[in-house]
């Protein structure tokens, strides 16, 4: 009877062949550098190709914090949120509304989701680089990861209901959040990428 091949392998090359797999399994950034987290896309179920996304913006703090703890750390960063809604202006809301309210696309700006995965950063990322059902294709053609990272702030930003079904927010976030309202005066877009927002150092 044939033995199994892991039977004449040494433990060393045993595990060498577990890492491998799992470094498959994983998104690749590109330059050497791997997810921590399982990115997978959000219709097939398959991992996610992150070498897809422009070289562009995916060496930025924000998105090196997100591939390790599946955190956006520019959720309610008040210096990021000008170009965070510049950006959800020009690319998303011709679809889901300038306010998220929904229009051709769904709704952004309220508790439910089409895909439950989306009220956690993970979840919602994976939706904006992958795609979803229906009109929504695959946004790494138009938007670099830190782009991406930073429409998804101003989405969690327009939410409107009660904050403690904000699970995206830390608890210091969640007691000083206010739920979006269109007809208070809010932040205005800008055009500029700061550094503190992924842009150039200056």
């Amino acid at each position: 009877m044939t033995k199994p091949i892991f039977s004449k392998m040494s433990v060393s090359r045993k595990a060498a062949l577990l890492l491998l797999a799992g470094a498959l399994g994983a998104g690749v950034v590109g330059f050497g550098a791997r997810a921590a987290i399982m990115l997978t896309n959000t219709v097939t179920g398959q991992p996610l190709d992150l070498a897809e996304a422009p070289e562009e913006g995916r060496d930025t703090k924000a998105v090196k914090t997100f591939l390790e703890t599946g955190v956006n750390i520019y959720n309610e960063d008040k210096a990021c949120l000008p170009k965070a809604h510049e950006l959800f202006l020009s690319m998303c809301s011709g679809c889901h509304g300038h306010y998220g309210e929904g229009k051709i696309g769904p709704g952004l700006n309220d508790s439910y989701w089409t895909y439950p995965k989306n009220e956690t950063d993970q979840g919602l990322f994976e939706t904006v680089f992958g795609g979803a059902n229906g009109q929504m294709g695959p946004m790494y053609g138009a938007l670099n990861m830190n782009e991406m990272l930073l429409v998804m702030s101003w989405v969690r930003h327009l939410y409107k209901d009660d904050p403690k079904g904000a699970t995206w927010l830390n608890d210091t976030q969640r007691a000083a959040f206010k739920p979006f309202d269109a007809n208070a005066k809010h932040i205005e877009p800008a055009e500029e990428l700061t550094a503190a927002c992924g842009g150039p150092a200056g």
